[in-house]
């Protein structure tokens, strides 16, 4: 609980955070699908915000181990909530944060499924950033969460 009338001084993120989206192709033994970088929080997006990214067709696979890869840039800083970088890998101005790796709960009837998400993005005040997936059209939802704050 906060107290006092004390002024808040605000910053907000330092760099701007994307997600890696796996581009749909054929499966070909060696060869990794090329990744684009999602704009899930702009840069300066404040603590104890969040936002929705614009409707597109995102999939999880559920009940397996799943790998995340998140990039973030400080350079970036006119990207939006919802802007799709071609190539995460090529690009100069982005780094590549520490993958997450999870297994995201499954429903008895969808273990190992595609399940279509939509994308929600919130900073907390504790310097947070959690990607909630919500499924669409019923009622499951997941979150991953990754540590915004600088470490000096």
């Amino acid at each position: 609980m906060r107290q006092g009338h004390g002024l808040r001084i605000r910053g907000g993120t330092a760099r701007a955070y994307y997600v890696g989206v796996e581009t749909p192709m054929p499966a070909v033994p060696g060869v990794s699908p090329p990744v684009k970088a999602l704009c899930v929080a702009p840069f300066g997006m404040e603590e104890g915000t969040q936002a929705d990214v614009p409707p597109q067709e995102f999939g999880l696979v559920v009940g397996e181990p799943t790998r995340f890869r998140f990039f973030a840039s400080s350079l970036r800083r006119e990207d939006r909530v919802g802007t799709l970088l071609e190539s995460a890998t090529d690009a100069d101005d982005l780094e590549e944060l520490a993958p997450l790796e999870t297994t995201l709960p499954a429903t008895a009837n969808n273990a190992g499924e595609l399940v279509p998400v939509n994308l929600q993005a919130a900073v907390t005040e504790v310097g947070t950033l959690e990607l909630r997936c919500l499924e669409q059209g019923g009622s499951g939802q997941w979150k991953l969460e990754l540590n915004v704050r600088m470490k000096d």
